[in-house]
C-alpha cells in the first residue's frame, strides 16, 4: 500500500512570549521561506513527499535528502504507544560539538513545526548549507556547548526565532486554529547523525531516539530510514483497522533548479 500525504492544517510556529505559539499549516514553502530567512542556503528546500512505499514516487525527489519531517495524528493508538516509549525514555544531557546529533527540548505549547525545522536544518548534513554569519548560524554556534534545558530555554527566549516565524506565519494557506487549541497531530523528524545512525527527534520525547544503524550511502529516504524511521508509525495505525492513515511528509533536499 502506498502512503500518500496530505496537506492541510499543522502545527505551527509563531512564538510568543506566553510559552505558547499561534497555529499554521505545515506548508513545503512556509517552511522553505523561513529556512532561507534564516540563513540555510537556497540549495536546500522543504518539498512534499507522496508516498513512503512506491519507489517511482520517491526516485522524483532530489537526493541526498538531508531530513525527513513527518507530521502524524494523534489518534488514540498513537498516544497510548507514547505512553508506552515516554515511559522508557532516559533524560538526554548531551552537548557540544561531538555530539552525533543535535536535540532539543519543547518547552512552547504547540511549537512542534518549530522544534521539527530546527532539527532537521541545525544538523549534518543540512547544517553544512547554512550561510556564514547568518542568524541560523549564530544560532547554531550559541546552543552547541548548551545543555538540552538551557537549549529549550534558548529557543523559548530567541528573538530573532520569533520574528522569522512573524513573517512566515503571514505566508499560509490555512486559517490559524485557536491559540493553545490542541492541533491534534506532532512533528518528527528523522535525521541521519554524525554516527551513521537514524534518529528520532521529537521535542517531548526525553532525548534523541536511535533507531539504528545506516550505510554510509543512505539518506533519510533510503528503504532502510524509512524502515527504521516513519512506516513503523502508519503500519501500527494500519494494523489498528480504525482507517486513520492520514500522515504528511517533507523533506529537506537539494532545491529543484528550473
Amino acid at each position: 500500500m502506498a502512503y500518500k500525504t496530505y496537506g492541510g492544517p499543522q502545527t505551527a510556529d509563531l512564538l510568543d512570549k506566553s510559552t505558547n505559539v499561534s497555529l499554521a499549516e505545515n506548508n513545503p514553502d512556509v517552511m522553505t521561506k523561513l529556512a532561507h530567512q534564516l540563513g540555510l542556503s537556497s540549495v536546500l528546500s522543504f518539498q512534499d513527499v507522496f508516498s513512503l512505499t512506491e519507489p517511482d514516487l520517491i526516485a522524483l525527489l532530489p537526493r541526498p535528502a538531508s531530513a525527513l519531517l513527518f507530521i502524524y495524528p494523534e489518534t488514540d493508538l498513537v498516544r497510548a504507544y507514547e505512553v508506552e516509549q515516554k515511559a522508557s525514555d532516559k533524560q538526554y544531557d548531551g552537548c557540544g560539538p561531538d555530539e552525533p546529533i543535535i536535540w532539543y527540548p519543547q518547552i512552547i505549547t504547540n511549537a512542534c513545526g518549530l522544534i521539527g525545522l530546527l532539527h532537521c536544518t541545525t544538523n549534518s548534513p543540512a547544517a553544512e548549507f547554512i550561510e556564514a554569519d547568518s542568524d541560523l548560524d549564530k544560532f547554531r554556534k550559541a546552543i552547541l556547548p548548551l545543555k538540552p534545558k538551557e537549549r529549550g530555554q534558548y529557543v523559548h527566549d530567541s528573538e530573532i526565532l520569533e520574528k522569522a516565524h512573524a513573517a512566515a506565519a503571514q505566508t499560509g494557506d490555512t486559517t490559524a486554529p485557536p491559540l493553545g487549541e490542541d492541533p491534534g497531530h506532532a512533528f518528527i523528524a528523522f535525521v541521519k547523525g554524525k554516527d551513521n545512525h537514524l534518529y528520532e527527534l521529537n521535542g517531548c520525547r526525553g532525548g534523541p531516539v536511535d533507531r539504528g544503524v545506516l550505510e554510509e550511502d543512505d539518506d533519510v529516504l533510503s528503504e532502510k530510514a524509512l524502515t527504521l524511521g516513519p512506516l513503523p508509525y502508519l503500519k501500527r495505525e494500519e494494523e489498528a483497522g480504525n482507517g486513520v492513515v492520514n500522515f504528511s511528509c517533507t523533506v529537506l533536499a537539494p532545491s529543484f533548479v528550473g
